[in-house]
């Protein structure tokens, strides 16, 4: 069961003018099941995406990259679930540039105007005759209003469609924002079988863009982890489609400009939590802050440390407060030079250790307390200057074994 998470009602979802969505089964897996999606975008909309920083990246991560550099304007993006189309060497990728060809002619468009996502099993043979012949299909049932179909058709072991949409009003103009994720395992994204989409018809300067995927990434997506695996397919991209009549957004750091970004950066957070929430087998959504950092990077280190752990998130799991490996984590995290003396640790309200050891005021009762929550914080300070950072991480199940044991059954 997801952590306090629900599927999105449709009608809370906004359109985006410039997008339209439709869907379709194509048994790239299993059949009776909608397992393509496509996105057809406006004319001059400007797309930016970053993507796994996996060597062993999938064909449709090589054609993304590939297809963005060409600079012809991206107006279609083509998604299928099911299959990974990764570790498939040169048949892989000529089967990628497949479905963005016959998606280009049918939409009129060059194949470097469509950007392929696939997301599924790795290192078996892309079905895409059957993703090709469900092309027709699915620009049949395009809408502006499919983002929650589109949510669920690109669902893998998620068990909940995630989708997110927020509204703002830039120099008098309202501007509609909505997204989409799926993710539940195999998620240590590490940008430069995660996938995420946001939408907007802000118009914003081209030129800013590149810049805010990746502030969004590093805010959101780069935050979380469910097991510390980095997929083959890891991909997150923004489109603006410039059609909400704002005055064109020419810079970030104030005014409508600070604004919308901050409202992207809270879709792409809400989108990036609900894949932890939803993490495999996961009962439990655990923040983890860390403080009192020389720089982010190292608070990031710690975060992460903690966040992996299979022997802390199993104790979360058991709601068993052997917080000792959650101390046991910091220390091996990599600072060199970490002095353990004066190390704090809180368990939410409650203040488990100071200066490297347990705090006298400390009980287990009340460790035991927080840990029997469904949503947890974990803090540390570790008192060697001002910087902070957050991830987002859940517990380790038994349901992670068997959900990941049967995944090609």
């Amino acid at each position: 069961m997801p952590v306090n998470l629900t599927a999105p009602d449709p009608a809370s979802l906004h359109a985006v003018r410039g997008v339209e969505i439709g869907t379709a089964m194509a048994g790239v897996r299993k059949a009776n099941r909608r397992d393509v999606t496509v996105v057809q975008l406006a004319e001059g909309a400007s797309v930016s995406g970053v993507f796994t920083a996996n060597r062993f990246c999938a064909a449709p991560v090589l054609l993304c990259r590939e297809h963005l550099a060409a600079g012809q304007g991206i107006r279609a993006i083509l998604v299928n679930t099911g299959n990974a189309n990764a570790g498939t060497g040169a048949d892989g990728l000529a089967r990628a540039r497949s479905t963005c060809a016959v998606l280009g002619k049918l939409l009129g468009v060059t194949p470097q105007q469509v950007l392929p996502f696939s997301t599924g099993v790795i290192m078996e043979t892309l079905p895409h005759e059957r993703i090709e012949a469900a092309l027709p299909t699915a620009l049949a049932d395009a809408r502006p209003d499919h983002w929650a179909v589109a949510a669920e058709a690109i669902m893998t072991t998620d068990t909940v469609p995630k989708a997110a949409s927020r509204q703002v009003v830039l120099g008098g103009k309202t501007v509609h924002i909505s997204g989409i994720s799926k993710g539940a395992g195999m998620i240590r994204p590490n940008m430069a079988t995660m996938l995420g989409f946001i939408a907007t018809d802000a118009a914003i300067d081209p030129a800013l863009m590149p810049q805010l995927v990746k502030d969004a990434a590093d805010a959101s997506f780069n935050r979380i982890t469910i097991d510390g695996d980095t997929s083959t397919n890891d991909s997150f991209v923004m489109i603006a489609t410039h059609q909400a009549g704002n005055p064109t957004i020419t810079q970030w750091t104030q005014g409508d400009g600070a604004v919308l970004r901050e409202a992207l950066i809270d879709v792409a957070r809400q989108l990036a939590q609900a894949i932890v929430r939803d993490g495999e087998g996961a009962t439990k959504f655990i923040t983890v802050q860390v403080q009192g950092g020389r720089d982010g990077a190292e608070c990031r280190k710690v975060a992460y440390a903690i966040g992996h752990s299979p022997l802390v998130k199993t104790a979360f799991f058991a709601s068993d407060p052997n917080l000792g490996r959650i101390l046991a984590a910091v220390g091996y995290a990599g600072i060199d030079d970490l002095d353990q003396s004066l190390i704090d640790l809180y368990l939410d309200d409650v203040h488990v250790a100071t200066r490297g050891a347990r705090h006298p005021g400390y009980a287990e009762e009340q460790g035991q307390r927080v840990m029997k929550q469904s949503e947890i914080t974990v803090r540390v300070d570790l008192h060697r200057g001002t910087a902070s950072d957050t991830v987002w991480t859940c517990d380790l199940s038994h349901d992670y074994v068997s959900i990941n044991a049967d995944y090609r059954s």
